[in-house]
């Protein structure tokens, strides 16, 4: 509520945003002084810590004259180039399968997957508000696309496998769905989507007329075997739709993850060219489009995978330390992609206070990821998430103070 020339006024539509999870746990640890600091670190935030590639920060002061210039909003040729090559190369797509029409820039994939709603989401399908399936837990910009394009959010929660099972839900329910969500590898949780997972879904789509959103963002980041991409599957599937194999299914990809350059919010969606036509229209009018010295970092962030593979390895030794202190507690499992630890603690927020108040160290309450299920329980309340990017110097004595705290 606020005031404009003496009279009240209501802000209301996001009021039935789930709250933020770091402003939660700010106000959870709110008044407690941590009685050792001795190995604090904060492992609450998914911020990479690893060093930035040279020849990015070299480009960015090679081109800082072009800051003048308004740029493209779908990309300087150098940069479809980048991305389109890519793209091809990790979905073992043919040549020429994917152009400038299925690319958008994106400032990170959090724009772009939160925006995204406003350009597919129509007021009504079939006659009723429209609906969003969404993992749970679950990236809180999922549940934001929905509200601000006037839909209400499906939560489902992960099977056994770590995915929502979307094809089990009730046909009433699909034949609503205007949107749905994937995060492949998840977050939380670390697990990889299969082949046959993602064909099944894709097929889901297709049936009920919905846009299919697969959440890319920590794909390069795994322990062993690549997860599948999405854009692979459709191509692999689509016989009959050869006109466009990408047919209702957009992927998120960025660097944030991938090269360590969460602060050059760079990324992309790429897929159905039909879908991609409505966001760039939509972003002609509201979108923010990559200046012109980040395109050129990010093309060539994009053809350099020496750097990724170095940093697939780092992420290695941080499982291996988590693994040495924590495998056998808190149902710890070593996960197959992302750096992110999901630790069934009994009581979320009793482990965050008590881990901030005797050892310094800052998780997040896995409940501030998810949402109450049809029974009323919230499926992330026995867990924590940690996140696994510091130093290993740093990392280690920390992983071994919170396998003795709790």
């Amino acid at each position: 509520m606020t005031l404009y020339d003496g009279k009240s006024v209501s802000f209301t539509r996001f009021k039935n945003l789930p709250p933020y999870p770091f402003a939660r746990m700010r106000a959870l640890l709110e008044g407690i002084t941590p009685h050792d600091t001795s190995a604090g670190l904060n492992m609450s935030v998914g911020e990479p810590k690893h060093n930035v590639p040279d020849f990015v920060t070299n480009i960015l002061h090679r081109e800082q004259a072009s800051y003048n210039k308004y740029p493209p909003i779908q990309g300087t040729k150098q940069w479809q180039a980048a991305v389109t090559g890519w793209i091809s190369r990790r979905n073992n797509l043919m040549a020429g399968m994917v152009t400038a029409d299925h690319l958008v820039p994106l400032c990170g994939s959090r724009e772009g997957l939160f925006s995204i709603g406003l350009a597919v989401i129509n007021r009504r399908k079939n006659g009723q508000i429209p609906l969003v399936l969404s993992p749970n837990p679950f990236y809180q910009p999922y549940a934001g696309a929905a509200l601000c394009a006037g839909a209400e959010t499906i939560y489902v929660r992960s099977d056994m496998n770590g995915m929502p099972d979307y094809a089990a839900l009730p046909e009433e329910i699909l034949a609503r769905t205007a949107l749905a969500f994937i995060c492949n590898p998840s977050n939380p949780e670390g697990r990889i989507a299969g082949r046959n997972y993602l064909a099944k879904m894709i097929q889901l789509a297709r049936k009920y007329d919905f846009i299919l959103a697969s959440d890319e963002c920590y794909s390069e980041i795994y322990d062993d075997v690549p997860p599948v991409g999405m854009l692979d599957v459709c191509c692999q599937i689509s016989q009959e739709y050869r006109n466009n194999p990408f047919q209702n299914v957009v992927v998120f990809n960025s660097l944030s993850k991938r090269s360590n350059l969460a602060g050059l919010r760079s990324g992309f969606m790429a897929g159905d060219p039909q879908i991609v036509s409505e966001v760039v229209r939509m972003r002609s009018y509201g979108g923010v489009p990559l200046p012109l010295p980040v395109q050129a970092a990010s093309a060539a962030a994009w053809h350099d995978e020496a750097h990724v593979t170095l940093n697939r390895k780092l992420y290695g030794q941080k499982f291996d330390l988590a693994e040495k202190y924590l495998s056998g507690k808190f149902s710890f499992t070593r996960p197959a992609g992302g750096f992110c630890l999901w630790l069934e603690v009994g009581c979320g927020e009793e482990a965050c206070r008590k881990l901030w108040q005797r050892a310094g160290i800052k998780t997040l309450p896995g409940a501030y990821l998810a949402r109450d299920d049809e029974d009323g329980r919230n499926v992330g309340a026995p867990y924590i998430r940690l996140v696994l990017v510091h130093d290993n110097d740093l990392l280690e004595p920390a992983l071994e103070k919170i396998a003795i705290t709790l």
